[in-house]
């Protein structure tokens, strides 16, 4: 199953049994929207709702972490997916959520994942059609699903920097990462982890919404000052647009990448943390 899908691919298989499609949208509190009340209003034919917003393990000491194995099981199940199904995840967010819906679940050994090029707002530019209401109620059995795999801690990010094993990549806007001032998401000061490259997500995308080519991407990332060759760390603000890119790196044929899943938020909150600020 390729890791992405097009709009005309997904409406030509709509109506397959062993098909599931995934609404992954997930906005940051200042854009004001509801994700829910909007899948409501409008869904791909046959969509559930994920609620990505509410899938984070709560007893992690890590802002916003990838949700446990037990706790993706149950919400698995309760959606009716089981893991032989083959899933296409999308969004209609800002900060392209449908991504860290793949990043979870792979990382939790799911394989037949695709996430849909250009998302919610392709489909719409395309006049493809539209339900509205809350999703059939469908029930599976829970699976047994492994830890979490690639996924790099604050932990190793600190020996990262002594080593330099790992390139960091920051997926932040560069204004956040080599500004001096407070950050605008999440508060606290501006800055990156010492030695970070910078590739704003927005710059792994075309004109329209979808995913440059994959020689497009290596272009980015080696534009970035990243070594293709060499294995990358992806972080940002909280874990959600690093999940962009590295999704985008995987397109690009890379996949010895791993997710700092506690990224700038735990990063800056801890006083003991190295962090450089201002001009590279």
């Amino acid at each position: 199953m390729n890791s992405l899908i097009s709009a005309q691919s997904l409406a030509d298989q709509l109506d397959s049994p062993d098909l599931v499609i995934l609404d992954a949208s997930r906005h940051l509190p200042a854009a004001g929207r509801d994700p829910q009340a909007e899948f409501a209003a409008a869904h791909i034919p046959g969509a559930r709702f994920l609620d990505l917003a509410s899938l984070t393990d709560s007893q992690s000491s890590v802002p916003a972490a990838l949700p446990s194995a037990p706790q993706l099981a149950q919400r698995l199940a309760a959606l009716g997916v089981t893991p032989d199904m083959r899933i296409v995840l999308y969004d209609d967010s800002a900060v392209k959520t449908a991504a860290r819906a793949w990043l979870i679940l792979k990382a939790h050994g799911l394989k037949n994942l695709s996430v849909l090029d250009g998302g919610l707002a392709k489909w719409r530019s395309e006049g493809r059609p539209l339900h509205s209401g809350e999703a059939a109620p469908a029930t599976a059995d829970p699976a047994t699903l492994p830890p979490a795999s690639g996924v790099a801690t604050k932990a190793e990010m600190l020996t990262n920097i002594t080593t330099r094993a790992e390139q960091v990549l920051d997926a932040r806007g560069a204004d956040r990462v080599f500004g001096s001032g407070i950050d605008p998401v999440y508060g606290g000061q501006n800055g990156r982890i010492p030695g970070a490259h910078n590739l704003p997500f927005c710059g792994v995308f075309a004109e329209d919404g979808t995913f440059k080519s994959p020689a497009e991407l290596r272009d980015a990332f080696e534009a970035a000052g990243i070594d293709m060759a060499a294995p990358i760390i992806t972080t940002c603000g909280s874990g959600v647009t690093a999940s962009v890119l590295l999704f985008a790196l995987h397109l690009a044929g890379k996949d010895d990448v791993r997710l700092y899943d506690g990224s700038w938020q735990e990063w800056e909150a801890d006083p003991d943390t190295p962090k450089e600020h201002g001009p590279k």
